[in-house]
């Protein structure tokens, strides 16, 4: 890979709060959104359109949306839906380019975050692409448990193939494989992304890693030199999936990744000064 490709960084504060224990005031969400729109990331994930009683913490996302200076930014906006009620919600909003969804190669995971099959889940992903495709909205599938699960559920190439192959002959062009409990070893990282990449190349593979501050380094390794260019992180590490298990295992750090790739001459185009506001109102957030 060459300083020529380039990296698209999509900033989760979504992930980051969905699980935090205490409820975030609407009004500091808003602020820190606004203020990560100011940095320069391709993408934002800044909320989700699923049930309150479920994740309590995105409650708000409606009313947080509203008060998004979007006017003022090339970053585009990814919302996380989990059901066709919550897609038909976020697709009717305008200021949303993407449409999140989470599907799980896991069949205990999948019931476990979306109370239903796979079957009636990829059932569920023809029908939002479909709705995306008539709203000029893009679907991105993260490929949940793609590495594997703690489960006992199979996993194997053949398995990552089925499902990415599946997506594909759907019109999908955006798949982010999600290490949604922190299980992928590097080498695990590398096998699944040089199984795919090369097998679809039309399709944008992305990463959406959960790691620690001791294997961070390695996993990105992995990820960028098997050709990926699509990365998922958060402000200081913060997050993880509240449905998969009861300890959440930390984000991608944003900031940990923004050097990686600056070291690289990837990434110089980002504000400096918006990242270092970001990362302080991170702080205060997260506390």
């Amino acid at each position: 890979m060459t300083p020529a490709q380039k990296i698209q960084l999509i900033e989760c504060p979504r992930d980051a709060m969905q699980g935090w224990p205490h409820f975030i005031p609407t009004e500091m969400k808003v602020k820190y959104l606004n203020q990560l729109l100011a940095v320069g990331f391709d993408t934002l994930d800044f909320g989700s359109f699923v049930s309150p009683k479920a994740i309590p913490q995105m409650a708000d996302t409606k009313e947080v949306l509203s008060q998004l200076r979007i006017e003022e930014t090339a970053t585009k906006l990814l919302a996380i839906v989990a059901n066709k009620r919550g897609a038909e919600e976020a697709i009717a909003y305008d200021a949303i380019r993407y449409i999140g969804f989470p599907f799980s190669i896991s069949p205990t995971f999948q019931q476990k975050n979306t109370n239903s099959t796979i079957n009636e889940s990829f059932d569920l992903v023809k029908e939002i692409q479909r709705n995306c495709n008539n709203n000029g909205k893009e679907l991105v599938v993260y490929l949940s448990m793609g590495f594997g699960n703690p489960y006992g559920d199979p996993y194997d190439a053949d398995i990552l193939l089925q499902w990415a192959d599946a997506m594909v002959m759907e019109g999908i062009t955006t798949i982010s494989l999600a290490d949604t409990v922190g299980v992928a070893s590097p080498e695990q990282i590398s096998e699944a992304l040089q199984t795919l990449i090369p097998q679809y190349p039309s399709v944008h593979f992305g990463v959406h890693l959960h790691s620690t501050a001791s294997n961070w380094q390695n996993k990105l390794d992995a990820a960028y030199s098997s050709g990926c260019t699509r990365f998922d992180g958060a402000m200081k590490g913060i997050g993880g999936c509240p449905m998969a298990q009861d300890k959440l295992v930390g984000n991608m750090d944003t900031e940990k990744m923004i050097l990686y790739f600056q070291e690289k001459g990837l990434l110089t185009q980002l504000n400096t000064n918006a990242l270092i506001e970001s990362s302080r109102l991170a702080a205060q957030i997260f506390q």
